[in-house]
């Protein structure tokens, strides 16, 4: 159960992630910040970040072997950089309509999807 916690705390940390890093432009876009400060959006992105951070490090030390949980290091940064692009590319075709998923964005997903096999192998 462990395992599971860490990555649904992963996928949460990650849209809290996603929102604080790419949200402003989408806000920008919409005329909400265009006349804000760059240090007003970096508090704001702060502020959601902390949130990112309070599911991320509650996520790493469920999931890893040293405290009990069923992943190894290695085996946490990769599926949380899978979750990333995953939340990433989800976040972009709803948000931003004009950005394409194309061939190559998908070949290189298929990579990291690779990694993970990798990652887990013994």
């Amino acid at each position: 159960m462990r395992g599971v916690f860490s990555i649904l705390l992963l996928i949460v940390s990650n849209i809290f992630m996603t929102f604080a890093w790419y949200g402003h432009l989408k806000l920008q876009e919409a005329k909400v910040t265009t006349n804000w400060p760059l240090y007003a959006i970096i508090l704001l992105s702060w502020g959601i970040a902390l949130a990112e951070y309070c599911c991320q490090v509650p996520a790493n030390r469920l999931g890893f072997r040293e405290n009990g949980g069923p992943f190894s290091l290695m085996q946490l940064k990769i599926i949380q950089e899978v979750i990333t692009l995953i939340i990433f590319v989800l976040f972009s075709q709803v948000f931003f309509k004009g950005e394409t998923f194309q061939w190559n964005h998908l070949a290189a997903f298929l990579c990291l999807i690779a990694a993970v096999y990798f990652v887990f192998m013994k």
